[in-house]
């Protein structure tokens, strides 16, 4: 069975700074055969009274009622939204799940706040990409994991920001670092970890990531408004 990096904490809109993962089944799988052809979407996860994701928002801006009400473990809240990836079936303007994972939402840490050392365990980079709706600055990561006896072994992501910038036109920088702690996990075999930075979150007009990969320091920008 293959795995993934699922967040065991901060699981609401706002999320705690400190996204810890260990390994479960992967959530983001959309499965085989008949169920290749799906369409895949990051979205917003409606969630009713009851603890189930009625309606979707996806980040292209459609929104979607569900065929029918979504529940999983996850939901730990009624009367919220969720950030989730899912795969579904689009049937005459409603979605159709097949599969819905959680992807937490980071908040941005302070260098200065931060309370322990500033670890940048490498990773592996796949990409960063800004929602069309603007809403969220996406993030798409492979992480080293294994299985082990240690049981208190637990990675570990953030997002904190160093510095920043004013320019000469008035408009800022933020200056971001990302966290990974590999918190003693065995770096066995690869598997995908998504995060989210809702944008609403970021005080300037734009942003620069540094991401320490097994190849070195890797740069992002993005223009968040």
């Amino acid at each position: 069975m293959r795995k993934l990096l699922s967040i065991v904490s901060s699981f609401l809109l706002p999320l705690s700074s400190f996204l810890f993962i260990s390994c479960s089944q992967d959530a983001y799988d959309k499965g085989e055969g008949q169920y290749s052809w799906l369409r895949g979407d990051f979205a917003e996860a409606v969630v009713n009274s009851n603890q189930q994701v009625t309606k979707i928002v996806t980040d292209d801006g459609d929104e979607l009622p569900l065929v029918k009400p979504y529940e999983a473990k996850w939901i730990m809240k009624a009367d919220t939204t969720y950030r989730c990836m899912l795969y579904y079936n689009k049937v005459e303007n409603q979605a159709e799940v097949v599969s819905m994972g959680q992807v937490p939402c980071a908040s941005i840490t302070l260098l200065k706040d931060l309370n322990k050392p500033l670890l940048t365990d490498p990773v592996k980079f796949e990409s960063t990409w800004m929602s069309k709706t603007g809403k969220y600055l996406n993030m798409s990561l492979m992480l080293k994991t294994g299985v082990s006896d240690d049981s208190t072994a637990v990675q570990s992501l953030a997002i904190v920001s160093d510095t920043l910038v004013k320019h000469a036109d008035g408009k800022h920088t933020r200056h971001l670092i990302l966290y990974h702690d590999q918190g003693n996990v065995p770096e066995y075999y690869s598997t995908k970890v998504y995060m989210s930075i809702p944008t609403n979150r970021i005080d300037a007009d734009s942003v620069r990531i540094s991401i320490n990969s097994y190849d070195g320091e890797i740069i992002t920008k993005h223009r968040i408004r």
